[in-house]
C-alpha cells in the first residue's frame, strides 16, 4: 500500500496564505468549531451509588466503561480518579443509559433520581419502599 506524498512546504505555506487572503476578501469562510465542556466530576461514593442504581455488577459495570473491574474498585474507595474519556461516558451513562446500554449490549437499564447538576453527577436517595407490617385486626 503506497502512502500520500506531503505537498512541498512552499506549496502548502502558499495554499495557507492564498486561503487566508480570500478569508480576509470575504470570498471564504473559515469553520469556527466550539469545544464541548469537560464532563462532570463524579465522587467514589457517587460513583458507587450510580451502579448499585443501576443494579450492575461491579464486573458488568467496568466492562461497560472499558476499564478492569480492579479499575472501577479503586475509583470506587476513592484511591483514584476517572480519566477525562471514562468520566465522559459516565456522563452519557447518567443522562442517556439506554443508549449506552444499548450500544454495549447490554438490556436497557433506567436510572430514577441520577442528574447531572453543573460539574457534577448527583445521585439523589430514593425513599425506601419497606411496607408496614402492623397487625390488623
Amino acid at each position: 500500500m503506497k502512502t500520500k506524498q506531503r505537498k512541498p512546504l512552499f506549496d502548502r505555506l502558499k495554499q495557507g496564505l492564498e486561503e487566508g487572503i480570500a478569508h480576509a476578501k470575504g470570498e471564504l469562510t473559515l469553520k469556527t468549531v466550539e469545544v464541548p465542556d469537560d464532563p462532570p466530576e463524579i465522587d467514589a461514593e457517587t460513583l458507587a451509588a450510580l451502579r448499585s442504581r443501576a443494579a450492575m455488577s461491579q464486573a458488568v459495570f467496568a466492562r461497560m466503561l472499558s476499564v478492569s473491574t480492579k479499575t472501577l474498585q479503586s475509583w470506587e474507595q476513592g484511591r483514584r480518579q476517572p480519566s477525562g474519556a471514562s468520566l465522559r461516558i459516565i456522563q452519557m451513562f447518567s443522562e442517556h443509559p439506554e443508549m449506552v446500554c444499548k450500544s454495549v449490549g447490554l438490556p436497557v437499564v433506567t436510572l430514577e433520581g441520577v442528574k447531572v447538576k453543573g460539574k457534577k453527577i448527583v445521585v439523589t436517595r430514593m425513599p425506601s419502599k419497606i411496607k408496614s407490617t402492623a397487625n390488623k385486626q
